[in-house]
């Protein structure tokens, strides 16, 4: 098992930039695949990124492309998503999430564990 702890949240002008970091211990953190999802009040949960166990490959969904990166640092067993240009409908509570396997996934229900999540709010 593996726990996660999300931090790095917070509130930013659009425009801004903020770095999200996910701290995983437990098990080995290079066997899992990763992944970041969001939550805004009255939605539903939905894929951000995701990194396979080496970091290399990404995947990102579109609303997010070339604002966001997604990285991974096995030796520190923490992943990280850094967010540039960010606009106010970016603003939701952000999780991270752990997967058993090594490949990317982008669906929800592909993934085994998750954060308590950190919220991030954008203002106009």
């Amino acid at each position: 098992q593996v726990q996660l702890v999300e931090s790095g949240g917070g509130l930013v002008q659009a425009g801004g930039s903020l770095r999200l970091s996910c701290a995983a211990s437990g098990r080995t953190f290079s066997s899992y695949a990763m992944g970041w999802f969001r939550q805004a009040p009255g939605k539903e949960r939905e894929f951000v990124a995701a990194i396979n166990w080496s970091g290399g490959y990404t995947g990102y969904a579109d609303s997010v492309k070339g604002r966001f990166t997604i990285s991974r640092d096995n030796a520190k067993n923490t992943m990280y998503l850094q967010m540039n240009s960010l606009k106010p409908e970016d603003t939701a509570v952000y999780y991270c999430a752990a997967r058993g396997g090594t490949t990317l996934r982008v669906g929800v229900r592909e993934y085994d564990y998750w954060g308590q999540g950190t919220q991030v709010a954008v203002s106009s």
